[in-house]
Order: structure tokens, then sequence, then C-alpha cells
């Protein structure tokens, strides 16, 4: 396969040593475009996969990182005091603020049935305010987790813009049950903090909280999402997500894909993406140091064609890049080799990219699996599960991926879960690996 990127005028003389030379002048993003296959039997494969892999660049020691714009909305409703719940938000957001600089802006917002702005956003010139604003947490009431959702959106946005990390951490550990309680209905909240820049990562605590809201809500702004059975790793979760949040090394990704020669996009697996007349578009919101993510695009090969090289896809990602907030891009040619033999096509087998594409396979079944366990069919979720976990084991033996072989074991068990008086927390901890393996988050 023939791969062509464009790294940018001021990158290339970086690299060179003929430009200013220091790693600003570098790009941020690492495009990595490639099939699952290098070599196709024209008359017989019928299907490819093509995987658009980002790694963001970590910025150098020196180098001045994007400040952050973030506000913590804390769930205070009564049952946030049972099992120390409370005692570790609290503990774990003031750890996690700390980390913060003068030049970070951080808000800090509590809800049950009311909403209170503890700390409204500003700089952060004395970490004494924050410290304040926490010791101020005390629980009781219901749980108006839209509201309490909105009021952070609108305290991140009294300063969003693309030279800020813009962010809304949420957790709560039970049903929204004042105001907007739908999955659907609060993702339009979600994608409307999308369309500013901001994202919205949910922490779901215990075993109360609806994990089709929080995850619909983080998916359609493109934050984390995680479960935390227990309040104690509370902390260690709020300080993995400050690493995402200050590792931020691009904002506003936009790839657009357009097909050639007649290969027609078919779907994307595990992100959402507009596709239209061969021209397929996916947003990221933001790219971390040392992050790969990808998406994973399935085309249709056209029947007619002939042996030789062939154009597949054309590549562009553009993005504002963490130095100075400048507009960047790189690019990538993708193609493939038509052949009359299956011994090379088979040869040119790319395990990397069918491992992903395996995973990504995979999780739909998996989700599939716990549709069927919500409408009442166990036998067929079970058996799903099951056929998944096998799917899997052999994809790691042909892949040489012992992580599909781990995936496959925890088919395995979810599988004699699912019938189990443990199905609330196996849905809950389903639904959260989901989310990881869909959007590769990183914890």
């Amino acid at each position: 396969m023939r791969s062509f990127t464009q790294i940018g005028f001021a990158a290339l003389l970086a690299a060179s040593g003929l430009g200013l030379g220091t790693p600003a002048n570098a790009a941020q993003v690492k495009l990595d475009a490639e099939l699952g296959q290098s070599a196709i039997v024209g008359k017989k494969t019928r299907t490819i996969y093509l995987r658009i892999g980002l790694e963001g660049v970590a910025l150098d020691e020196g180098v001045r990182r994007t400040p952050v714009n973030v506000a913590v909305v804390i769930d205070k409703s009564g049952s946030m005091e049972a099992d120390g719940k409370m005692e570790k938000a609290r503990e774990g957001a003031a750890m996690a603020l700390g980390r913060l600089s003068a030049e970070d802006i951080a808000s800090v917002v509590a809800y049950n049935h009311e909403v209170d702005v503890l700390l409204p956003a500003t700089k952060l010139t004395h970490q004494s305010e924050i410290q304040r604003a926490i010791d101020n947490l005390y629980a009781g009431g219901n749980t108006a987790l839209y509201a309490g959702t909105e009021q952070g959106l609108r305290e991140v946005l009294k300063f969003a813009d693309r030279e800020h990390v813009n962010r809304v951490i949420l957790i709560s550990d039970g049903l929204a049950n004042v105001g907007p309680s739908d999955p659907d209905e609060v993702a339009v909240l979600g994608r409307k903090a999308a369309e500013k820049g901001i994202s919205i990562t949910t922490i779901g605590l215990g075993l109360g909280y609806n994990e089709d809201l929080m995850s619909k809500l983080a998916f359609s702004s493109d934050g984390n999402h995680a479960f935390v059975a227990n309040a104690g790793d509370l902390v260690d979760i709020f300080n993995k997500e400050f690493g995402d949040v200050l590792s931020v090394v691009a904002q506003e990704l936009i790839i657009e894909i357009e097909c050639r020669a007649g290969f027609k996009p078919i779907r994307v697996l595990g992100r959402d993406a507009q596709i239209s007349n061969g021209r397929i578009t996916a947003r990221l919101n933001q790219l971390y140091g040392r992050q790969q993510k990808y998406l994973v695009v399935e085309l249709e090969v056209p029947s007619d064609v002939r042996s030789g090289d062939l154009d597949v896809a054309d590549v562009k990602v553009r993005y504002s890049s963490a130095v100075g907030a400048k507009d960047e891009e790189v690019s990538s040619r993708v193609a493939v080799k038509v052949t009359d033999h299956d011994d090379e096509a088979e040869a040119s087998l790319n395990k990397k990219v069918m491992t992903d594409v395996t995973t990504q396979i995979a999780t739909e079944k998996n989700e599939e699996a716990v549709k069927l366990r919500d409408e009442g069919k166990t036998d067929d979720a079970v058996k799903l599960l099951k056929e998944n976990s096998v799917y899997l084991r052999e994809q790691a033996g042909r892949l040489d991926a012992p992580n599909l072989g781990v995936l496959g074991a925890e088919n395995e068990a979810q599988a004699g879960s699912v019938a189990s008086g443990e199905w609330n927390a196996t849905r809950k901890s389903m639904k959260a690996r989901q989310y990881k393996d869909k959007v590769q988050q990183s914890y």
C-alpha cells in the first residue's frame, strides 16, 4: 500500500533543521491511514477496511501547554452521603483542581434538586478559593442532573475559546429525577457543547446512576466516561481525567475522507460520521499527547477492478494546534494493489489494523447483547456473548493480538453474569468498556 503524508511547510523546515528548529514548529498530529490488507483479489474481495489513526505528538518539556477552562459539576443529592461518596468527591476534585496553574480557569457547580455555583469561572490565582468552594459541598435532596450540567456549561462558556481546553466534568451517583432525564434528550445538550468546542466527561459513581444517559452525554460531546463502583477509586479517576485534560495537543479535529475509483463507504465503526456521495466527515473535539485515536471505515470494493495499483481514498485532517492555537493540516493518500492471487492478498493482511477492526465489530456485538438482555431475551444475549468470545479468541490467534483474547475472556464472563443478580453492575461495566473501546479512551 502506498501512503503519502504532508506535514506542512513549517513542520518540514523544522524536521530538516532549516526553520526555527523548536518542537513548537512540528505538526501536533501524526496521521496513519492504512487498509486492513494492502492487496486484494479483484474479482473476489467485496469489502475492505480503512483505518484512520491520529496520534497526538506530546509537547516537549518547556513548551507551554494549552490553558484549561474546566467546570467540575458534582451531584450533592442525598444518596451521595452514603459510603463515603461525597468525601471522596471532595478529595478527588480538590486534588485534581490543585494541579492547575494561575493561567487556568476553573469553576465548581453542585446540584441536587437545585443548582449552586460554589465557585464561578475564574482564573486560579488563589488555590484556597477551590478548597473553600469544595468544603461547601454537602449532600441532600434529589438529582437535577440536566440543570447541573447546563450550569457547568454556562460557566465554561464564559471563557470558552480555542486557546483553552474547554471541559465539563460531571459526577453523579443517581438517576436524574428532576428535569430532563431521557438519554436522547440529554445527548442534545452534549452536541450543543461539542459545537462550542466543549467536551463533557461523565463519571458514574456506584450502582444507582443511568449508564445510558451518562455514556450518551459523553459520546455526543467527545468526552470520557467512567464507571466507578467504589468511591475509593474516585480520586484515581479524577487524576487520570486531568491527565488527559492537561495533555491536549490538538482541538477541533475535522477528518475528511474522499473515496476514489468507485470505492463506496458502507459505514463507520465506533464513531459518529456523515457519509455523502463518497465523502466521509467525522469530528473529534480533542486529541491528547502520546495517545492514538482512530476510526474505521468499511468500504465496498468496485466489481470491475483490474490488476495493478489503485487509489482508494484521500484523507485530510484539519485541526487547531495546542501551540498557539494555529490551524494545521495533515493529509494522506491510500492505495491498494489488485492481484489475481489469493495467497498474495492473504499475506498482505495488516494485523494491527484488523485488530482494531475486530475490536469494533466485537464491541457492536457486545452492545447488541445488552439490548437483547434489556428486551428480556436472556438466552439470546448469553448465546451472542459466547459466540463473540469465540470470535475474539480466534482472531487473537490469527492476528497475534493477546488483547483480543482478554476481551474474549471478558465476554465469556459477561455471559455468565447476564442471568444473575449482578446484572446491574455487569451492565454498567459493559457500557463503560464498550465506550472505552469505541473511542479509545486512555483509562
